[in-house]
């Protein structure tokens, strides 16, 4: 992330900055973290040891979205309030989204994986089945902020849109526009795409496993943007391998960087029975030069309104 410049820039009137460069918690000075009046944190786990060493802390603030690595419970035993940054980076992971699920469609990098071999014929190469995107239906798992910018985005195509939202309202489907699915399976049964856009929780991890991806329409394909938890690799393998599942675009993985995997030793060496079936890409949807600022910007100003007595928005609440 570099050093904090543009952070000091917002908090000089009011704070002094603490700068621990590192990802490690363990390397995290118990001194320093006992003269903290509030936290920002990119990637570093913050965990009950540190927690307990958070003595004047007013607050912990998550430059990202996800909080898997932070112990909100135990910041909630000490009576220290926690925040994410939700305002950032959604046109970018929308954005991302919406160019996998067309390219894969399209089936854009298998065409370039196979034109690399075409000499004497050229354009009598099409693939098919290739069907166009009017008609075709997208399965939305997830519309909340990007799962609806991910909606709004697809509409121009002509895609006929599924979402399924336990947490979303009676209506807003209608607000949106999408058809709603009562439950996971009706929508990947009438999915040819379908896109994840939904946190990893205790009830979501491993949500396409082995019998949910058997559900799948044959030929479907699966856009992951959201988190590598929400997918058994060794199911989405097998579904690939067997041909039930035509292509997958992935953002996030189970392990990052990824441990060896028989699917991502396939994908490296470019694999005949792979090529262009399976696009991964390095976590880093949310990624564009303006969303690295908004979101460094966006947390500074959450830290500056608490130490202003202006209270701490995006707090996220214990069940």
């Amino acid at each position: 992330m570099g050093g904090p410049r543009l952070e000091a820039e917002i908090l000089k009137p009011i704070a002094d900055l603490d700068f621990f460069d590192t990802a490690v918690e363990d390397e995290l000075d118990p001194a320093r973290l006992r003269a903290l009046d509030a936290l920002l944190v990119w990637g570093t786990p913050i965990g009950p040891g540190t927690v307990r060493h958070l003595t004047q802390c007013r607050a912990v603030v998550r430059y990202g979205v996800g909080y898997e690595k932070i112990d909100v419970a135990s910041l909630a035993a000490a009576g220290i309030p926690f925040a994410n940054n939700p305002d950032y980076g959604t046109e970018e992971v929308a954005d991302h989204a919406v160019g996998l699920i067309v390219s894969l469609q399209r089936r854009l990098w298998e065409h370039d994986h196979r034109a690399r071999t075409y000499e004497t014929r050229w354009q009598a190469n099409s693939l098919s089945p290739l069907r166009r995107s009017r008609g075709a239906s997208v399965g939305v798992v997830g519309v909340g902020r990007i799962g609806t910018a991910v909606v709004n985005r697809l509409k121009p195509f002509g895609y006929r849109i599924i979402g399924y939202d336990p947490l979303q309202p009676a209506g807003h489907e209608k607000a949106v526009g999408y058809e709603r699915a009562d439950d996971l399976k009706g929508l990947v049964e009438t999915s040819d795409i379908v896109t994840l856009h939904c946190p990893a929780t205790i009830e979501t991890r491993g949500l396409l496993s082995a019998e949910t991806l058997s559900f799948f329409k044959p030929g479907a394909i699966l856009v992951n943007t959201a988190r590598g938890d929400l997918v058994d690799l060794d199911a989405l393998h097998e579904a690939l391998r067997a041909g039930h599942l035509a292509a997958a675009g992935l953002d996030v993985l189970p392990n990052e960087p990824p441990l060896p995997h028989p699917l991502l030793a396939a994908w490296r060496e470019r694999a005949d029975w792979l090529a262009g079936r399976l696009v991964v890409t390095p976590h880093n949807a949310f990624h564009s030069d303006e969303a690295g600022i908004e979101m460094r910007t966006n947390a500074a100003e959450t830290v500056r309104r608490l130490l202003e007595g202006r209270g701490l928005r995006n707090r996220v609440s214990v069940p």
